[in-house]
């Protein structure tokens, strides 16, 4: 018998529903300063846990929380009748505002289960296009994110057609009611005391960041099937992940949830081959068996077995996007991982393997990042871009070895494991 499909007030009723929401306030935002702004995008399906948000930053202090939705429907209709030349315009008035209030201190929060075949279809040079002008638009904005000028932190909602890719299988009833269940775990919602098993996490990560930046490697090399890449890491980089302190004094948890360690490559020392361990989902269009060359730093050759034109046009957007601005380790045993699912998110495929992301560089990764010019950051290493995009690169049969100054090869990961 199928299960009934969750309704929102079903879902409003669900005490992980709250917890969640208390995790992205408390946890994800590390609370609110008194008086603070709260700026959300959301998907008009992920109401019941937008509206549990923001009760719950009223309730820790926040003087405003201005929610902006979207909708599927209305981002298609875009793709199927405006004119050509549309794809050029962002709504700029938007991000102005968005970046105005990010200087003024407000606080930002994301909720995310986007469709990952929403654009599947649709010509990718119009993808490209309105994603290259939305990016522009966004810069301002999101240089203040990558700096940890603010709080910020990404939650995830169980929307439909996220849970039907996920479990194309069941019926949407049960594939969204599991999907769910695999969001409460995931973010320790369904724990008896979520903050604090979050605190414990958060001190175990803390443990892999001390280590890595203790031993100061030179780089990194990623040796596995169809895979001999060496990333070469920024000069005086810093390795973060779990919780982190932002430029205004707040500690959160960037992603909720997150099994991630992370720092900057140094965007002229990659080297080498390497293949994807999972799908990309990106812009709407799922990106098959990716693999790449990369010589000094740059991509110079892309293939994908499906999604090949979305791809070449991201690489495309710019000089940087063909470089690393991230570099993370995550085992293959975390418990996203052990799920044994594909989630065609980002935000959870990320932490269920060790992966790279082409594009911007974060400035937190850096030994003495508060003030950092744009000229420092670009002499160190660091990556400038319109785009950052995080694909997998882990699994059981990827091996990684520190590599020092000295060119001595430290083993850090063994089939996929811390060793």
């Amino acid at each position: 018998m199928d299960q009934p499909v969750p309704t929102t007030a079903s879902l409003a009723e669900d005490p992980r529903l709250d917890r969640l929401a208390e995790l992205a306030v408390h946890v994800g935002l590390g609370g609110m300063k008194p008086g603070q702004e709260l700026v959300m995008t959301a998907s008009i399906e992920s109401l019941p846990l937008v509206r549990r948000i923001v009760a719950e930053a009223y309730k820790a202090g926040a003087s405003l929380v201005t929610p902006l939705l979207s909708d599927d429907e209305t981002a298609l209709a875009r793709y199927r009748h405006a004119a050509p030349e549309s794809f050029d315009v962002a709504a700029g008035w938007m991000y102005e505002g968005m970046a105005a209030a990010f200087r003024g201190g407000a606080a930002r929060l994301a909720v995310v289960g986007d469709d990952p075949n929403l654009l599947a279809g649709q010509d990718p040079e119009k993808i490209s296009r309105a994603n290259r002008a939305r990016s522009k638009a966004y810069r301002p904005a999101l240089e203040l994110i990558t700096a940890s000028a603010i709080n910020w932190t990404l939650v995830p909602f169980a929307s439909a057609a996220w849970a039907r890719t996920v479990f194309p299988e069941l019926p949407e009833a049960q594939a969204v009611a599991k999907l769910w269940d695999a969001i409460f775990a995931a973010t320790r919602a369904d724990t008896p005391d979520p903050r604090a098993n979050w605190a414990a996490h958060n001190a175990a990560l803390m443990t892999r960041r001390k280590m890595l930046n203790e031993r100061r490697f030179r780089a990194l090399r990623f040796q596995g099937p169809g895979t001999d890449l060496t990333v070469g890491l920024a000069d005086e980089h810093s390795w973060m992940g779990g919780s982190s302190k932002a430029l205004n004094g707040i500690t959160g948890n960037p992603n909720i949830p997150t099994e991630e360690v992370f720092t900057t490559p140094h965007a002229a020392m990659t080297e080498g081959t390497v293949a994807a361990t999972k799908p990309l989902a990106h812009a709407g269009t799922l990106i098959r068996d990716i693999r790449v060359r990369f010589e000094g730093g740059r991509i110079v050759e892309a293939q994908a077995s499906s999604g090949q034109d979305v791809l070449q046009k991201m690489i495309g957007t710019d000089e940087g996007a063909r470089r690393l601005g991230e570099v993370a380790l995550v085992p293959h045993s975390s418990p996203i991982s052990q799920t044994g699912l594909l989630f065609f998110n980002t935000l959870f495929d990320e932490n269920a393997a060790s992966h790279i992301a082409l594009g911007q560089a974060y400035k937190k990764c850096f030994t003495d990042a508060e003030g950092m010019s744009d000229e420092t950051f670009a002499a160190r290493g660091g990556n400038s871009s319109l785009i950052h995009v995080d694909w997998m690169i882990g699994s059981a049969e990827v091996d990684v070895d520190g590599i020092g100054f000295d060119g001595a090869a430290t083993p850090v990961m063994r089939k996929g494991e811390w060793v």
